[in-house]
């Protein structure tokens, strides 16, 4: 399914989300992702799906939910999606609600992407360096894409952009948190003027086993250089949106495909079914492991979970 939630964002509020890309295709392949490495990584603008089928699926997850938004997010960088501008515009003028965008940024030097996110309420851009050197050692990005040319694209879509800017930063220990490459960072927040600074730390397992969080004295560093920038480190609550599935097992493979589940929410969507027993069976049967993380134990698939034609009419 392309739609999915509402989920609890710890930005959004209760947010319903929309991939209108496959699993794990990407402009970057970030070392702290945790949807894990790329599968195939892209930088060149596609029609993956039907996007009348995208339509769709939104249409029937929004039809009794409580959201405060509309999240296109992906499951990869969701501008490599060539529909994008056009699903953002049926998708406010269908339900009335802001859309976001969740980008890193990328491939905001092409003008067809900047055009399609102009019509977005609030975009989400991912900066987690400042230099050629350690864009390349945290982000991992296509071949054809340089750290300057991805600034200038971001420098230049933000003079125009009418809707609220929402900068991300992602810090990993050892890579992007010192002070040299913090203060660096500050001056290029400092031209892009973003609305709100978002620092953000791994919380679920990363693509890389290296990948560790800072020390909670670096991340108030940060907040402190960057302003006012705000810390989202805490461990996100709320209930998923459950109504698009027939099953615990279907809800949990699904959703942790998309956003890897602790024990304790997994356990919460097996209650909510009547199903108990549910999160044995999928571990006896290696539907799903269990990875340790910052002292928290998650559910994540052994395999990626693909589009669900049956549920979106066929297409």
């Amino acid at each position: 399914m392309f739609a999915y939630g509402p989920v609890p964002s710890r930005r959004l509020g209760n947010s319903i989300g929309v991939s209108p890309i496959p699993a794990k295709v990407c402009s970057y392949s970030c070392v702290y992702c945790q949807l894990g490495r790329t599968d195939r990584l892209l930088a060149r603008r596609e029609q993956f799906f039907p996007r009348e089928s995208i339509l769709r699926d939104i249409r029937k997850v929004f039809h009794g939910a409580k959201a405060d938004v509309i999240t296109f997010v992906g499951d990869g960088e969701p501008t490599l999606c060539a529909d994008l501008g056009w699903l953002i515009d049926k998708s406010k003028n269908e339900f009335g609600l802001p859309v976001a965008v969740i980008t890193n940024g990328s491939l905001l030097f092409q003008k067809d992407v900047q055009e399609d996110l102009s019509r977005a309420d609030i975009l989400l851009p991912t900066l987690d360096a400042a230099d050629e050197q350690t864009f390349r050692r945290i982000n991992r990005p296509h071949g054809s894409i340089r750290f300057d040319q991805m600034l200038d694209g971001m420098l230049d879509f933000r003079k125009e952009f009418a809707g609220k800017f929402w900068m991300e930063l992602m810090l990993v220990k050892g890579v992007n948190d010192t002070d040299r490459e913090l203060t660096s960072i500050r001056e290029i927040v400092g031209e892009l003027k973003p609305d709100r600074v978002f620092v953000m730390t791994p919380i679920r397992p990363p693509a890389e086993q290296w990948v560790e969080c800072p020390a909670t004295e670096t991340v108030a560093r940060a907040e402190r250089m960057l302003s006012d920038a705000m810390a989202v480190a805490d461990l996100e609550e709320g209930d998923f949106g459950l109504a698009e599935y027939s099953s615990a097992s279907e809800a949990i493979l699904e959703i942790s495909a998309r956003h890897p589940l602790r024990w304790g929410q997994a356990r919460a969507i097996e209650e909510s079914f009547g199903e108990h027993g549910t999160l044995e069976k999928l571990c006896e049967g290696h539907d799903v492991e269990i990875q340790q993380y910052r002292d928290n134990r998650y559910i994540v698939p052994t395999q990626k979970i693909k589009h669900l034609s049956s549920k979106i009419g066929g297409t």
